[in-house]
């Protein structure tokens, strides 16, 4: 009786160390991917850029390519777009003049507001391609660039640049408070015309 109990033991540990042993060689390990990257820092400029408000955009955009074959599936992606636009002012070409003598700060001639920036993720929901039609690099950088474009146009279609022009006023009237406190007479030169205080 302790003899083949024995040998059950035997038996058993060896399909347990064969099983083990198999495991070992048989299933592949997992892999972390290699990653690197190179930054390279190309060009330095100074801005001068005023940020008068934000707005943020969700959008569902649908891709779809078709093959040309009826037989053959269309290449589609659903795509997620999040978006944060900036829009403001490009102070770069803006005039400050102070005469001292008369004590009146001119200020202008006064850009109208435009979009600064535009901060877009993408999140692929759905991709469903062909055969013969897979998706490539070119494919997800005509998404990217036709996303932020529909982006770009809904925020000129929004709110945004008449929102970013009553803010810009509140802060020159913020400016024009502080400078006639101290005696001082502001005037805002916009596109064509002086605008001088009442």
């Amino acid at each position: 009786m302790t003899k083949r109990l024995l040998q059950i033991g035997a038996i058993v540990l060896i399909f347990i160390l064969g099983g083990w042993l198999s495991y070992r060689i048989f299933v592949p390990k997992k892999i972390n991917p290699e990653q690197s990257a190179t930054v390279l820092l190309e060009k330095i400029r100074t801005v001068v850029k005023l940020t008068t408000v934000e707005g943020e955009f969700s959008e569902i955009y649908n891709y779809k390519q078709s093959s040309g074959y009826m037989l053959l599936p269309d290449k589609k992606a659903l795509v997620r777009v999040q978006a944060v636009v900036s829009v403001g002012y490009d102070l770069s070409n803006l005039n400050i003049e102070a005469d001292s003598v008369n004590h009146v700060l001119r200020i202008g001639p006064l850009p109208e507001p435009a979009i600064l920036s535009i901060d877009h993720n993408l999140d692929y929901y759905d991709i469903s391609s062909g055969i013969f039609m897979d998706f490539s690099p070119e494919d997800y950088n005509y998404i990217n660039q036709n996303a932020k474009a529909i982006i770009r146009e809904q925020a000129l279609k929004s709110d945004l640049l008449p929102a970013a022009r009553r803010q810009a006023d509140q802060i020159f009237e913020t400016v024009r408070f502080m400078a006639e406190s101290t005696g001082w007479t502001v005037e805002i030169i916009k596109t064509g015309a002086t605008e001088s205080p009442n």
